[in-house]
Parts: C-alpha cells; structure tokens; sequence
C-alpha cells in the first residue's frame, strides 16, 4: 500500500476541525464543548462538565465580556467549538470569538444594515477537510467558512440558498425567514421557518438542504398532498395555499442520530384565529412528526391540538431522554407546550409512556366554524403551569381588584374556549407555559423547565367591510387592516403587551428602516410581503404624517386573502400599575421526574425589585430563554424581566448564585471549557418587556 506523507501542521490542522469523534474522543470534544443548538442534538440543554458545582458556585466572577456594538434583543444560545465561540448580534450579524478571552476573531454581515428578525444561532458543520457555519439570513440559508466567516462560494449561489426553494410557487412572494438553527443529520440540515400567522402564510413544508452543495435533498410537506397520508384532514385544495399556510416548524428541532429519526414540533395553520376555511382535524398542525432523516418520510405523528384556534404552537425542540419505567429502559421523546403539558412517547413507536386521554371541549359560537369536539390532554405528568382562575385567583396587591374582578366574570374562560366576539381569557397566555427556550434534562431524566404565568384577554370580531373603509385614505387602510390589531386605532400601542406605540415614530426612525420593516418583520412583528409597493408607501407615508388626501382609497397590487373575523389584538390581562391580574407566582421554574411523571419540585422564578422592597415575597416574572443543567449538580438560567443570572442546586431548586446582567439575557446560557477551565456564557441583549436595550456576552467562571 502507498504510503501518504501529510505535513504534522496540516495534519493537526485537519484533526482539530474533523467531525469524526470516536468514544476515546468524546472527553475531549462534545462534553467540554457546547457543538450544538441547546448543547447537542437531544436538546437537553446538558453538559457534563462539573468544575463548576454546588460548593464553589458563589465564587463565580465575570471572565469577560463581549460588547458586539449592536444592541437589542438577542436570543442566541452560542455554540462553542475548538475554543472558538460563534453567535449572532441583535441585527442578526454572526461573529466569532476567541471563547477563552471574548475577543473577537471575525464577523460576517449579510445584505446591508444587517437584519430585523431575531435569530437564536448558529450551526456548525465539519468534515475532515473544512469546517462550515450554516446561518439563516432574511429567507437565505448562507455557508460560512468557520475559520474566516467568508462565504463558502461552493454552496448554491455564492454561499447561499434561499428558505423557499422546497415550499412551491405560492411561497416565493411570501414572508419566509428562520429564527432557530438548523437540525444536522450528516450532511444534512433540516432548516426552521418562520412564517405568517395570517391567510397569507406560506406553507410549512420542513425542508433538507445539503451542506456541501445546498441542493434541496427532501421535504415534507405539513399540509399534505393528494395521495399523502393526512390530506383527508383538511377541505379539498388546501394544499395548493391559497387561503391557508403555514403548519411550520420554527422553534427547532432533535435528532436522533443513531436511529436516523429527525423529531419535528410544527405551530397551528394560518389564520391562526379562526378556521372556518380549513375544516377538519388539520394535520401535520400543531404535531409531533418523527420522520426518516434522510428520506423525510414520516414513521409516526402526535397531534396536540387539533384544528388550533388559539395559536397554541408547539414552541421548543422537544428532548431526546432515556428513562426507566416498569423495570424497564426505554428511550423517549419528550415534548412541552405552551399549555403547560409534557408529552412522553416512545421513540421508535410514538406510544404514549402515560396515558393521554380525549376530552371534550366547548363549541365556537362563530358563523362557519367548527371547532373540533375534544382535544388530547396527558393524565400524567401533572402540569407544570396554572390552566385556571376563579375571582380566587385576582391579584390580592391590584389597587383596581374590583375592575379586574368584572373584567374576569365577564370573560369566557377555560381550556380551548373558542374566541368569539366575547372576549376569552387564555391562560397559560399566548407565551406560555413553555417557550422558545424550552427544557433542560439531565443524565437521570429529571427535566427542568420554566414557565409563564401571564393570563392574556382575547375576542375577534367581524372584519370590515370594502365599503366600510371607503371614506379612509389608503395608507389609513392598510394600517386598519394589518396594523391596528397590535399597535392600536390611534397608534399608541400596547407597550405593557410588548407592542411599541408608532407616534411620532419620524422622531425616532428614518422612513427606509421603517418601509424595511413592513416588509421583513422584526421579533414578533411578521413581515407584510403581501403588501405591494404601493401600499407599502402609502403607510409610510400615513406613519410619517404627511399622506395627501387625495390619495386613493384603494391601491391595485396584489392582496391578501380576508378571513371573515379578525383578531383584535393581544391584550395581556393586568392591573391598572402593569403587573398580572392574577396572583403570583408570575413566572416559575420546575423539575419533573420523567420516569415517574412526579413534580420534583416547584420555585418562583424572577422577582420586582419594588415589590420585593415592599415585604412582599419574590412574585416571579415573565421569562424568556432556556435553562441549562450540568453534572456539578447546577441548573444557570436568565431569562427573567429583571435581567438576574442564576444558579440553582438541582436536587432541591435552592437558589445559590445570582449575578445583575449588563441587560437582561432573554437566551438559554451555554457552558464549555478552554484550557482546563469551565465558562458559562449568556447572551445580554435586553429590550423585551421594556427592559433596557444591552450589545453583550457575559462570561462567568470560577476565580
């Protein structure tokens, strides 16, 4: 055999950046390092490192800290490999830095200004000749080469594809981007979308793109085709999009690499609100979908809400555990929701570890609609977040108890209650229960997840008429039709809900930023691609104050489909000084057993400083990013309204650490070790909830 001489550099070079790690290696790869979205491709936000542990952890100190220049929200959870940290900025700009130190060793910005959608990370892809970063950029896929951040000109187009390639005609014109990292299987990626929520979402089909070349490889598609398996679920046609979408993944996905099986959470069909266009059960909506990670075939589907009306998405990654039940091993998916559920199936089968029983759930009272009879709901594990409230229940701090107390008994309440014209409180709220951060596991099946307590009011009522917005000039009508909802009638918004007020938004903002916007989103604002041109400027033009009145009532350009009802907005249930209507706990943090299904324990998570100055005890608050649980017997988590960093002692939930951020870290944290020293790292953009505006990366270790 010819022997093949290979330079000790190149060698060395070629090893460290190699994706083939054997046993021998695993110390000293994936177990110090955080390679994936969530820590690995079981998403249970793991590592087992444990210098860091319940004796020393009151010791930690700020390591260093990574000022990125772009501040605003950032929900990146980083990725560390070979001593090298990758993340994203608040505009959506990926960078790399030395993880020992925080200094930084390349940044790549895509398109001009960089990008309004939030973005959650990266993904890291290696073989043994290159090392690769895939990263979603307005609706692209781009290839970056790891070690320089230049684009991989090999990979479709100069280093990108776009996110619409396996969705169909239909979608070329529509809102497309993604917010989560993609999910590997080899030299594939199996890329998240984000779509609208409205009659004119582009289907959700879950899409595989090859790293190497970024040819398209499968995709599935959520609403199925004729002849597929699902399709007689929906009315004839659906698929075709003309008046329903969606049905997408965005929140991420796990894998299980062994077995070649990609675990797929998908959110409710477009319009999210009323269905009355798409009678029927609706599947692959609001489901679990275990397919074939090569091929995209399906092996087994869980539907959790069928025929959604409540934009109850399925909102993290589920988590790949193995548990002991019955004397028995058994490997589990393990989904939460944002209802405050955990769904436990078996793997390979799909059966349920627990029993999750039908139950029968109200009618809708709205002409057209049909809203399905029962809805799944487990026996078992209990849930983890509040499904009620009774005048018990009201705020006992609320100066205006009384008016919340009519607010309330004038609401429709409970499970799956239909929204109609009556308003309905919705509780877990619109948020959660479970979020985009979703849930931690570690090595002994015990899963840590934090929770919303926010009731939120919701009602729909008719939606105008042609005739009835006639005397509007056209800017006015476009934002009566796409804008009020969110930002109000006379544009004050609803700061308290998250929704900014558009006065005077000329004082604050040039008009390209803000016609940029109407067209890609920003966090939870969707992007308007159905608006034409024309439009677009005429709304500009009515939000900057200076639209002539002679414009046209009316504009030609395509349109959107109108459904019957529209959603009038999402009000979040408070008091008259902005705190929940209900009483605390506001936000929480549980552990739960998942071989027995037991609550291990329960802490409120968060807290109002004045509140707290007041006597009255930690209430909790809402909370947004993942924990993360490690083998020193830690959980670290952020995510709360007042931008505190924490450490729990798993076993039990006693808080032993905390730390004031920069601005509140509203990301899961990732932990990792350089050089014989464990870091944990988080990511400090602030801005949710009316939090201060923050441009860093924070990391701790020990002294």
């Amino acid at each position: 055999m010819k022997k093949i001489f290979i330079p000790a550099i190149a060698f060395l070079a070629a090893f460290s950046i190699s994706a083939k790690i054997t046993l021998t290696d695993r110390k000293k790869t994936s177990d110090v390092e955080w390679p994936e979205y969530l820590g690995g491709a079981d998403r249970n936000h793991y590592s087992s490192l444990n210098q860091i542990n319940t004796t020393n952890v009151r010791q930690l100190t700020k390591a260093w800290e990574f000022h990125s220049l772009d501040s605003g929200q950032v929900q990146c959870n980083p990725i560390i490999v070979n001593g090298t940290l990758y993340g994203v900025t608040a505009t959506n700009q990926v960078f790399a830095l030395d993880a020992a130190t925080g200094k930084e060793k390349w940044r790549f910005k895509a398109g001009k200004g960089g990008g309004l959608n939030t973005n959650r990370g990266v993904t890291y892809w290696s073989s043994a000749n290159e090392s690769r970063i895939m990263y979603a950029y307005d609706a692209w896929l781009y290839a970056l080469d790891a070690l320089t951040g230049q684009p991989v000109k090999s990979f479709g187009e100069d280093g990108r594809v776009s996110l619409k390639k396996g969705l169909g005609p239909t979608a070329q014109d529509k809102f497309v981007i993604s917010n989560t990292p993609g999910a590997l299987y080899g030299d594939l990626i199996v890329m998240p979308l984000r779509l609208s929520e409205g009659p004119d979402a582009a289907p959700g089909n879950v899409q595989a793109f090859n790293v190497i070349t970024g040819e398209l490889a499968w995709a599935f598609h959520t609403i199925p085709h004729p002849g597929e398996f699902g399709y007689s679920t929906w009315p004839k046609d659906v698929y075709k999009n003309t008046e329903v979408g969606a049905a997408n993944n965005w929140a991420g996905m796990a894998v299980d690499k062994k077995r070649g099986i990609i675990y797929v959470p998908t959110g409710s069909a477009g319009f999210d609100f009323y269905g009355g266009n798409r009678a029927g059960q609706n599947l692959f909506a609001n489901s679990l979908v275990a397919l074939n990670a090569k091929t995209g075939k399906r092996i087994w589907h869980f539907q959790f809400v069928h025929h959604d009306l409540w934009d109850r998405d399925i909102p993290a990654p589920p988590n790949l555990v193995t548990i002991k039940k019955d004397n028995k091993t058994i490997d589990v998916v393990a989904q939460v929701t944002k209802l405050g559920y955990v769904y436990i199936f078996d793997r390979v089968t799909g059966s349920p570890i627990f029993p999750i029983k039908e139950i029968p759930v109200p009618k809708s009272d709205l002409a057209g609609e049909h809203a399905w009879p029962t809805q799944p709901v487990p026996t078992w594990p209990a849930p983890y977040a509040r499904q009620t409230v009774t005048d018990a229940d009201i705020n006992p701090y609320s100066e205006n108890r009384d008016s919340l107390l009519s607010i309330l008994r004038k609401a429709k309440k409970g499970l799956y209650q239909p929204f109609g014209e009556i308003p309905t409180l919705i509780l877990p709220g619109f948020d959660g229960g479970a979020e985009w951060g979703g849930a931690a596991v570690d090595q002994d099946g015990i899963m840590y997840v934090n929770a919303n307590e926010m009731p939120w009011i919701a009602s729909l009522s008719p939606t105008p008429k042609e005739d009835e917005l006639s005397h509007l000039s056209a800017g006015q009508r476009i934002y009566t039709l796409n804008c009020i909802v969110c930002h109000g009638p006379e544009r004050k918004g609803n700061p308290k809900s998250g929704y900014p007020s558009l006065v005077d938004i000329g004082q604050r903002r040039d008009r390209s930023y803000v016609s940029k916007l109407i067209t890609s989103g920003k966090g939870m604002m969707p992007g308007f691609t159905s608006i034409s041109g024309e439009e677009k400027q005429a709304l500009v033009n009515f939000l900057f104050g200076d639209e002539k009145v002679e414009v046209a009532a009316t504009t030609k350009g395509k349109k959107s489909p109108v459904m019957p009802y529209k959603f009038n907005g999402y009000n979040k249930f408070l008091d008259s000084k902005g705190y929940p209507a209900i009483s605390p706990p506001w936000g929480t943090l549980t552990a739960i057993d998942l071989n027995t299904g037991k609550q291990v324990w329960q802490k409120t998570l968060g807290e109002f400083k004045e509140l707290t100055a007041k006597g009255i005890a930690a209430t909790g608050t809402e909370n947004y990013g993942g924990p993360v649980v490690t083998a020193g017997g830690i959980l670290f988590i952020a995510a709360t309204k007042d931008g505190m960093f924490r450490a729990f002692d798993k076993k039990t939930g006693k808080l032993l650490w905390e730390t004031e951020l920069p601005a509140a870290g509203f990301a899961t944290p990732s932990t990792y070790e350089v050089n014989g020293k464990q870091y944990v790292v988080i990511a400090c953009g602030g801005t949710k909830l009316g939090t201060k505006k923050g441009d860093s990366y924070v990391a701790f270790a020990l002294p």
